[in-house]
């Protein structure tokens, strides 16, 4: 195995995912091997539904430097998961399967076979429940990271949120000058590492227009402090700006990476501007984590109609680095 693939983990059984990854099976000309690691019996049943067809090549995880992988088969990791029909109704049935599956990749990274994790939607309600916030926060615990970062990523323009999915409420009791200079550390680190140079960065404040009729401004006693010594310390970073007016055409051209206080901040304009072309980056972890930036979508599920523009776009990034 010359070169180290990419791990992809399915993620939930009933979600347009693999609907998607048999669309870039079928149309592209993948550059670097791929293990998919899924429900052999599920595979077959969303195959035959979805009317594509392609040869299996059953791996077994503790052979897997033997192997010649290419992509002209799918190499699947089998994770037992009993369901009889291939899509139903999301449920916590499916708990222990995606727990095995990702349990599987983290071993396999940790034995250097990969450093490149893809993974499939999941439902938060039902997987997570109250014990993560989302998927990020599930692969930094079970990694032991305490730093990370969400990087919602295009070569154009990436955003992220210093906090992620945290109920409005809650999102000025978070906040601290620490954790936003702890997450722009990574995202500048991230830029330098992978592309080569220091990304320009703005921060938006919290409140509207940067201003607050409370006596206490977040954005001047938490926000502005924190790019201040940002700046300092040589980062390339203006703020606060105020969130309604960043985004303008003429103000986002001026920066690499956008950085909000909270995840519908910046989401919201990043998905209205580049819809399916975004991946989401998981900063901080021993390993590169991506995952398409869509959720399982269950009312499309079995229509084949679903983009795969995300999930091809997690692939095509990881093809560029080593």
């Amino acid at each position: 195995m010359n070169s180290k693939p990419i791990l992809i983990v399915a993620g939930e059984p009933n979600s347009v995912f693999l609907e998607i990854l048999f669309k870039i099976y079928k149309s592209e000309k993948l550059k670097k091997p791929i293990i998919l690691i899924a429900s052999h019996k599920l595979l077959n049943l969303q195959m035959k539904k979805l009317n594509f067809k392609k040869k299996i090549k059953l791996l077994h995880e503790t052979k897997i430097k033997e192997y010649k992988l290419d992509n002209k088969s799918i190499n699947l990791i089998n994770i037992n998961y009993n369901q009889e029909k291939a899509f139903q109704k999301i449920s916590n049935k499916s708990n222990n399967y995606i727990k095995n599956s990702f349990n599987l990749a983290i071993d396999l990274i940790k034995k250097g076979i990969s450093n490149k994790l893809i993974n499939g939607p999941i439902s938060k309600k039902n997987f997570l429940g109250n014990k993560y916030l989302g998927i990020t926060e599930y692969l930094a615990k079970k990694t032991n990271k305490k730093k990370f970062a969400m990087l919602i990523f295009n070569n154009k323009l990436s955003v992220s949120p210093i906090t992620t999915h945290l109920p409005i409420n809650d999102i000025s009791k978070k906040l601290k000058k620490s954790l936003i200079i702890e997450k722009i550390v990574l995202i500048n680190n991230f830029y330098k590492n992978y592309f080569g140079f220091k990304p320009k960065i703005a921060v938006t404040g919290l409140n509207p227009h940067c201003e607050s009729v409370k006596m206490f401004n977040e954005d001047d006693k938490i926000v502005k402090p924190a790019v201040k010594f940002l700046s300092k310390q040589g980062l390339k970073i203006l703020g606060p700006y105020p969130a309604d007016t960043i985004f303008l055409k003429k103000n986002r051209s001026k920066f690499n990476v956008i950085v909000g206080m909270y995840h519908d901040q910046v989401l919201a304009p990043m998905k209205t501007l580049f819809e399916y072309d975004a991946i989401n980056v998981t900063l901080g972890l021993s390993f590169l984590r991506i995952s398409p930036d869509h959720g399982p979508n269950q009312g499309m599920l079995g229509k084949n109609l679903s983009n795969p523009q995300s999930l091809l776009s997690a692939i095509k990034f990881f093809e560029k680095i080593k």
